[in-house]
């Protein structure tokens, strides 16, 4: 990332996205919470790019430069922690569970920023306890370093509904399959299969986002069948693709 703006103190605050809407890399001496309750959320960095529909919250750690863009409507509520008051021990950006509880203290918190009473601050620290409690989520689509694997992600990118396998695609820009497979296992932690599942799944929160059908995102993302990808959806998020879309 070029042109990085610096801003000590993260927010608290709750602010609207339109569709499509950006903030520019930027960095905070502090930590930061960032929640999408409706839309989906894509914050970058130079390592990747984490996504989060509206049960989903994004830990972003102090000093970490990064973005964000908009899928849809997005109703964004930021909350700012000091750089020593980091509840989850994390260093790296997170994408964590939001269970109801958690979400009505995100809300209730970001309402009035400025709000210094007793009582807001018992809400901190409940809100505090809640994230300690939060699953993590392994919704990242990681950024290749070595452009061999750089090359083919970029092809599962520009059309996630090619069926081609990894040596398929790896004929395609000259790289012999073991040789990729190594490099998605050494660079991203997991097998192409599960990366390319992790790049489809982003994809289709976009399409959903955008209001697009759920038997079309399917197709567009390289499910079989609608009912694939309802249930590997379900068992990513925890609800339906029909279900996210009236959430959103």
């Amino acid at each position: 990332m070029s042109n990085i703006r610096h801003t000590p103190t993260a927010p608290t605050r709750a602010k609207v996205l339109t569709a499509g809407e950006r903030i520019d890399a930027h960095r905070h001496d502090d930590h930061q919470i960032v929640y999408a309750g409706s839309g989906v959320l894509a914050v970058t960095t130079d390592a990747g790019t984490w996504f989060a529909p509206g049960n989903r919250a994004i830990w972003v750690p102090a000093g970490t430069a990064h973005a964000h863009r908009a899928h849809g409507h997005l109703d964004l509520h930021l909350v700012g922690l000091p750089a020593d008051d980091n509840p989850l021990g994390l260093d790296a950006p997170t994408v964590l569970a939001v269970g109801p509880l958690l979400r009505e203290l995100i809300l209730a918190y970001t309402r009035d920023p400025d709000d210094d009473s007793p009582e807001r601050r018992r809400l901190l620290a409940v809100l505090r306890d809640q994230l300690r409690a939060s699953p993590q989520q392994p919704l990242r689509l990681p950024t290749p370093t070595d452009p061999r694997l750089a090359a083919v992600c970029a092809l599962v990118h520009a059309d996630p509904a090619d069926p081609r396998t990894l040596a398929a695609l790896g004929a395609a820009t000259g790289v012999g399959e073991r040789t990729l497979s190594r490099l998605f296992r050494h660079e991203f932690g997991m097998t192409f299969p599960q990366w390319r599942t992790q790049s489809r799944l982003y994809h289709a929160l976009r399409l959903l986002a955008e209001d697009t059908p759920v038997t079309t995102v399917a197709h567009r993302c390289g499910w079989s069948s609608a009912s694939a990808f309802i249930d590997v959806f379900r068992r990513s998020f925890g609800y339906t693709p029909g279900t996210h879309n009236r959430r959103a």
